[in-house]
C-alpha cells in the first residue's frame, strides 16, 4: 500500500483504485453523567434542538451534561439536608417511627427534585 501526503498534512492510503483518508479518532475524556444531566440532553434534544446540536457539533454536549449534573446534584443534597433540618426529620425521628420518617423524606425529595428540575433542568 503506496501512502500519499498532500500539503496540509493529511495523509492518504491507496486501495486499488481509490485514495483513502488516513482518518484518526481524537481521544475524548469518558464523562460519567448522572441522572440529572440524562434529563438536561433529552430536554435538551427535545426542546432546544438548536442548542443541543451547537454542543454537539462543537464537541462540548458531554462536558457540559457533566458541569450540569454536577451542579443538580449538589443542588439536590444540599437541599434535602437543609429542609430535612428546618422540618425536623432526624435519625431520631428515624429509630421512632420508621413509616413516618420515610414517608416525610419522600416528600422532601420529591419537593425538591421538581425545584432542581425548574431551576437548573427545564430552564
Amino acid at each position: 500500500m503506496k501512502s500519499i501526503y498532500e500539503s496540509t498534512g493529511n495523509g492518504y492510503t491507496q486501495q486499488g483504485d481509490y485514495l483513502l483518508p488516513n482518518l484518526q479518532l481524537n481521544q475524548e475524556p469518558e464523562y460519567n453523567i448522572g441522572i440529572w444531566g440524562q434529563h438536561y440532553r433529552q430536554h435538551l434534544k427535545i426542546n432546544h434542538k438548536i442548542i443541543y446540536y451547537n454542543y454537539l457539533t462543537t464537541r462540548t454536549l458531554y462536558q457540559h451534561l457533566v458541569e450540569v449534573d454536577k451542579r443538580a446534584e449538589n443542588m439536590f443534597n444540599q437541599l434535602v439536608k437543609s429542609l430535612a433540618e428546618k422540618e425536623n426529620i432526624t435519625e431520631q425521628l428515624k429509630e421512632n417511627d420508621m413509616i413516618l420518617w420515610v414517608k416525610k423524606m419522600n416528600n422532601l425529595r420529591n419537593r425538591v427534585m421538581e425545584i432542581v428540575n425548574n431551576v437548573v433542568i427545564y430552564v
